[in-house]
């Protein structure tokens, strides 16, 4: 049999009535999900949004805002509430690639015989939290690249898997503090979505203040295993997709190629546009938000609701839109009123 009849066989197709069924009770549990984190998490509605639709769509997710904002404690009571098991590595100037994938160290037995033993590091995990991601060199930055794109690692020359579900979860500093590197290119591609954490309003910061500071400090309440999880994101694969929206996501994403986009601020401002993943990515984004929202579905909304966190790692501005004090966030919007 080739690989390709074997794949085929594999692929469980799902009855449409029993799909309607299992997409509106995950929209349900998703929706549980979603205000247990919002016990926690207040005025970032938006982020939360964006952070589960990440998780159903199996993808790696980029945070970014000054201290202070939540974003640790985001990533720490999502892994509570779906049941992952989470670990935190702090990024640091000093901090080396075997300190996140692990390294093998020389044993020798009570006969006297030696031997390599590999000991796991943090990133052998479900949830992976790399706090202040861009506080470290890029060369330990990179070593995550192996593991976000292929969910392994290779030491001395030997392949470990990593655990089922693997997510990275990101927290970075802007840019323009001291003390950060940028990210790598290729590494910033395999995050799903940048998400902008901005500060929050001043009911929510009052609701922060009150819920905070006080003697008693609830825990997060489990309300999704990581086998749940794995399952939704195998749901969500099967959620279909209309034509018209794949069009929409294929025509924005080449708009914003400045070889072949004919959009005058793209060919004049971008100095390299979104390659397929970017695709990819809004492919499974729009059916993971359809799913939260309830829809079984998604619509050419969702495609523009998502195409700024999407894009806005997957494209560079040219040194001459830098001058000119041109952001990405106008540019992205040039393109989605191509498909508004």
């Amino acid at each position: 049999m080739s690989a390709t009849n074997s794949k085929k066989t594999k692929d469980k197709t799902i009855d449409p009535d029993q799909l309607i069924i299992q997409v509106d009770q995950l929209g349900r549990d998703m929706a549980v999900a979603r205000d247990e984190i919002g016990r926690f998490i207040f005025g970032q509605n938006e982020v939360v949004e964006e952070s589960l639709i990440t998780l159903l769509a199996g993808g790696h997710l980029l945070l970014i805002g000054v201290p202070g904002l939540g974003k640790t404690k985001l990533v720490e009571t999502i892994g509570q509430v779906f049941g992952l098991d989470t670990r935190r590595v702090q990024f640091t100037p000093d901090l080396m690639p075997a300190d996140i994938l692990g390294s093998e160290v020389l044993e020798e037995s009570e006969k006297g015989r030696r031997s390599f033993r590999f000991i796991k590091g943090p990133v052998f995990c479900q949830l992976l939290m790399a706090d202040e991601i861009n506080r470290a060199s890029p060369r330990t930055q990179s070593a995550l690249l192996q593991a976000m794109q292929e969910h392994r690692v290779s030491v001395a020359g030997e392949y470990h898997d990593l655990p089922q579900p693997f997510h990275v979860l990101a927290t970075q500093n802007p840019l323009e503090q001291e003390g950060t590197y940028p990210l790598p290119e290729a590494q910033l591609d395999r995050f799903l979505m940048q998400v902008d954490v901005s500060y929050p309003d001043i009911e929510a910061e009052k609701e922060i203040l009150i819920q905070t500071t006080g003697a008693g400090q609830d825990t997060p309440k489990r309300t999704m295993d990581a086998k749940g999880l794995m399952a939704a994101q195998q749901l969500v694969r099967h959620v279909p997709v209309g034509e018209s929206v794949a069009n929409a996501i294929l025509e924005l994403v080449r708009a914003g190629r400045p070889e072949s986009s004919d959009i005058d601020d793209v060919a004049q401002y971008v100095a390299w546009g979104p390659g397929p993943r970017a695709s990819q990515a809004l492919m499974l984004a729009v059916r993971a938000r359809a799913v939260i929202d309830g829809r079984l579905s998604p619509s050419v909304d969702d495609v523009l609701a998502l195409a700024h966190p999407i894009l806005r790692h997957r494209m560079a501005l040219t040194f001459a839109a830098r001058a000119e004090g041109v952001g990405l966030g106008p540019v992205i919007g040039k393109l989605c009123e191509r498909i508004a």
